[in-house]
């Protein structure tokens, strides 16, 4: 069986949020979604679930982190090509996110940005060429 990833993610505004991932690409199922979550759906085997804070703290004893202040987890979704990496932040800063609070990654074979959401969640949008890494890699040699 294919594993699949659900990212649960506290959001204080949840309209505000869903309207943010659907403008990056996600869609909202909402056989899983009503006003207390909004699970947003990037591919087969990658969700996103937007949760209200009350709903967030039905999962965890724990104080919901501030995103904004504290560095809580950076969460990395590949993309198909370095275009696409831009394309991904640029719409999100139209909608409310916040473009590149990390610098830039350009690495020739990799290229990274990282886009801020409305809450503070950092995601880093990576488009990398596979074989060109590889082959980087098999150049290096161990001492």
């Amino acid at each position: 069986m294919t594993k699949l990833i659900f990212v649960n993610l506290p959001v204080a505004d949840l309209a505000r949020a869903t309207a943010f991932y659907q403008a990056i690409g996600a869609t909202r199922n909402p056989q899983f979604s009503d006003d207390t979550a909004s699970c947003m759906v990037f591919s087969d085997t990658i969700h996103v679930m937007l949760l209200t804070h009350d709903k967030f703290r039905q999962f965890t004893p724990k104080k919901i982190a501030d995103a904004k202040a504290a560095s809580e987890v950076l969460i990395c979704i590949s993309a198909d090509s370095r275009s696409a990496v831009d394309d991904v932040v640029a719409k999100g800063a139209r909608a409310g996110g916040t473009a590149d609070p990390a610098p830039k990654q350009d690495f020739g074979f990799m290229y990274g940005r990282s886009l801020e959401d409305p809450d503070g969640h950092i995601w880093e949008v990576m488009w990398m060429d596979v074989d060109a890494a590889r082959n980087a890699q098999a150049g290096q040699t161990t001492a």
